[in-house]
């Protein structure tokens, strides 16, 4: 690890940005949205950080000296041999932030993890994060005991767990989940008519549910190779179990116990 990764608030705080154009742009909208107040002033003595996003190689190279001289860390557009400290790519669920970075080395890199990581992560993980920041006091009075606490939560957030970091639907389960903490007989069920046979026609969300799924009742014409991308150890069923007359066509019931 050649870098420390660390949150830092900047809300009200001053930021020095030196540059116009479309890496300033980008660099300001970044901050700005962090809650800093963006100054293009490289004698603002209260600032927290300073960024460089001149064009020019000399004037950056100059502007990166001056401010170092007076203690800033300093970010430098595309220099990273010049950088203190770089910019990850992030996955925003207020409150929860996923950062990646590369320490550098591609910009382009950080931003490809990014996007493919985007597609699995809920958009409702934030309202899960401030739903259990709420709740903290009443998971206090249900498990008193912090290692039992620790496990009672690391149980739910696990996954196939009531409250699984990769669910849809975790934000919901939390009043169910603290209501009836210890229920055994909780379980989660989803239906999934799917497209076509072709297992790679699967949707992300499709795959993530059959991933998670402890039993699978599936219809005649559901052929093996999608039932496939579930887990080895899931039970498998045919629909005709659940339903005495089954829907038609490619229809998958999942069952998750919580």
């Amino acid at each position: 690890m050649n870098q420390l990764p660390i949150f830092v608030n900047l809300d009200g705080r001053k930021v020095i940005l030196l540059g116009t154009g479309e890496m300033a742009d980008a660099k300001r909208r970044l901050y700005e949205r962090a809650g800093a107040v963006v100054v293009d002033d490289e004698a603002a003595l209260d600032a927290a950080l300073a960024v460089v996003a001149l064009e020019d190689d000399d004037q950056a190279l100059a502007a990166v000296k001056r401010l170092k001289a007076r203690g800033f860390l300093v970010n430098a557009v595309d220099r990273s041999d010049l950088c203190d400290y770089t910019t990850p790519a992030i996955i925003d669920r207020d409150p929860v932030l996923i950062a990646i970075g590369t320490g550098g080395a591609s910009a382009g890199l950080a931003k490809s993890l990014r996007q493919r990581l985007e597609q699995l992560i809920p958009g409702n993980l934030g309202g899960l994060a401030s739903g259990l920041s709420a709740a903290r006091e009443k998971i206090k009075q249900i498990w008193p005991d912090g290692t039992q606490r620790r496990k009672a939560i690391d149980a739910a957030l696990d996954p196939g767990g009531a409250l699984d970091v990769l669910s849809e639907g975790s934000e919901a389960n939390l009043e169910t989940w603290l209501s009836m903490p210890f229920a055994k007989d909780l379980s989660e069920v989803e239906d999934m008519l799917l497209t076509s046979t072709d297992p790679d026609d699967l949707t992300l969300r499709q795959a993530r549910l059959l991933g998670r799924a402890d039993q699978i009742f599936a219809s005649d014409e559901v052929p093996k190779t999608v039932l496939d991308r579930a887990r080895a150890d899931a039970e498998r069923f045919g629909l005709a179990l659940w339903d005495e007359k089954p829907a038609k066509g490619l229809t998958v019931r999942i069952r998750m116990k919580t």
